[in-house]
């Protein structure tokens, strides 16, 4: 994401530049209410819509197995979880404007029965979603500068990750530790030069496809593709790209692939490049055998700086595509806003 007169034109640019600043002035540390839900029942179910979800809920649990937290934790959209038996869980709710229905209804549903662990992760004081919660958390990043959630998002994230590890018996308490190389991971992926073949390959192809592991990031950017290039888009879980989708890909699609799997990288050549004819982009820490956007390793963290730099090449070619990346013709701020 170039640093010119064309890209701080948009508030979605000026949002993203903003991340690495974001995690630089993050505050771990003041989430003790929501910890202690969490530490006495040692069940965590993360509940939003979209962007709310996916990445933040998802990522933090993908970290949590990985250091072994000890904790249960689940995560579902707002609708589904209204079916599900969570008297003896902390429920977090996370919705950027605090105005979600389903998550709303949610939570009205949860403290009509008596629930007392409902924790609500919102941008703006004061709002609906807060309203029904025990302990209530405001973003500090300010409202968003388009319809494409991106800083929230980020900042979303890392307030999950620290309710989490501050619930964790077993937790080193390194997050703040960590936030300084990941900001600087992030403010390197979002500031690179994508190589204009790759924005080519992204731009002709009419449909993106993002690959990657089950996190929120690959998944997160699928929808971001909608909101910022226009395109469709489609996620395709794990391997999955090499399990039957390519009956229904043309050469000449491109699949941007997050942290690809070594040992998988000849069988998505095989399949997918000389069976079909697409064009593989890998984002990644290292090397690999398709053309590869590099990032900083920032740990387990690092899907932050995955979910950067593929906002940088979505930003180029909404840009080469002529698309105002503040003003969607359909989408809106808030998806489903609560009316009751």
């Amino acid at each position: 994401m170039q640093n010119n007169d064309t890209y701080n034109a948009f508030g979605l640019c000026k949002d993203m530049l903003a991340s690495p600043d974001i995690v630089r002035g993050f505050d771990s540390a003041r989430f003790g209410d929501a910890a202690e839900a969490v530490r006495a029942t040692g069940r965590l179910h993360l509940t939003g819509e979209g962007s709310s979800r996916l990445f933040p809920a998802k990522h933090a649990i993908k970290v949590a197995r990985q250091r072994g937290y000890g904790l249960q934790l689940h995560t579902e959209a707002g609708c589904q979880s209204r079916g599900y038996k969570l008297d003896d869980w902390a429920v977090l709710g996370a919705s950027n404007s605090g105005r979600t229905a389903e998550v709303i209804q949610l939570f009205k549903q949860l403290k009509e029965a008596g629930h007392d662990k409902l924790l609500s992760v919102t941008a703006f004081a004061d709002s609906t979603l807060e309203s029904f919660a025990n302990a209530g958390y405001v973003l500090g990043c300010g409202e968003e500068g388009a319809v494409a959630a991106t800083k929230s998002v980020i900042e979303q994230a890392l307030v999950v990750q620290a309710v989490i590890e501050s619930a964790a018996p077993n937790c080193d308490g390194s997050l703040t530790k960590r936030l300084p190389a990941l900001a600087d991971a992030m403010q390197q992926a979002l500031t690179a030069e994508v190589p204009d073949e790759v924005t080519k390959s992204v731009v002709d192809s009419p449909v993106i496809y993002w690959a990657g592991p089950n996190d929120g990031v690959a998944e997160e950017l699928t929808l971001k593709t909608n909101e910022i290039t226009r395109k469709p888009s489609d996620y395709l879980e794990g391997t999955y790209a090499a399990h039957g989708v390519e009956e229904v890909m043309n050469a000449g699609d491109v699949v941007l692939w997050i942290d690809p799997i070594a040992d998988q990288e000849q069988k998505f050549e095989d399949v997918l490049v000389k069976g079909v004819g697409v064009h593989v982009i890998a984002i990644a820490t290292r090397d690999t055998r398709f053309p590869t956007i590099k990032v900083q390793d920032a740990g387990d963290l690092t899907g932050y700086a995955y979910m950067a730099a593929g906002w940088n090449v979505l930003v180029e070619a909404g840009i080469a595509c002529g698309v105002d990346l503040d003003k969607p013709e359909r989408a809106r701020k808030v998806g489903n806003a609560f009316t009751g």
